[in-house]
């Protein structure tokens, strides 16, 4: 009964490809971002969003939609981890030491560049 009234208000968001104005609020949180930091300074925080359920599973399934399309279309990078099933960070990580410790075993010189985009 309740995947009934879901559906009712997840397909009309996938057909107009927006969300309603009901579902496009979030309730934001300030949480400390270590326990160490000073809790009165305001830098000390980070935003968290909790979002509507309806928009979380609006969410899901336009991601497994768009990755069902990229895969079957091949348009997906094979060593792409991020929102693919059986992939997360340590995948990646076993990846790059995997590359790292084969280019050692032909004794090439390996340059790893990490980029963080937290400011």
């Amino acid at each position: 009964m309740l995947l009934t009234y879901v559906t009712a208000m997840v397909n009309p968001s996938l057909r107009d490809g927006r969300l309603p104005a009901s579902q496009k609020t979030a309730i934001i949180t300030p949480l400390l971002k270590k326990p160490s930091l000073d809790a009165g300074d305001l830098k000390s925080y980070r935003p968290v969003s909790n979002f509507t359920f309806l928009s979380k599973v609006v969410d899901k399934i336009v991601v497994g939609q768009l990755v069902e399309y990229l895969q079957s279309s091949g348009l997906m990078p094979r060593l792409h981890s991020a929102y693919r099933r059986h992939h997360s960070t340590e995948t990646a990580l076993l990846r790059v030491l995997s590359d790292i410790f084969c280019a050692d075993d032909r004794q090439h010189v390996t340059l790893l560049g990490l980029l963080d985009g937290a400011s």
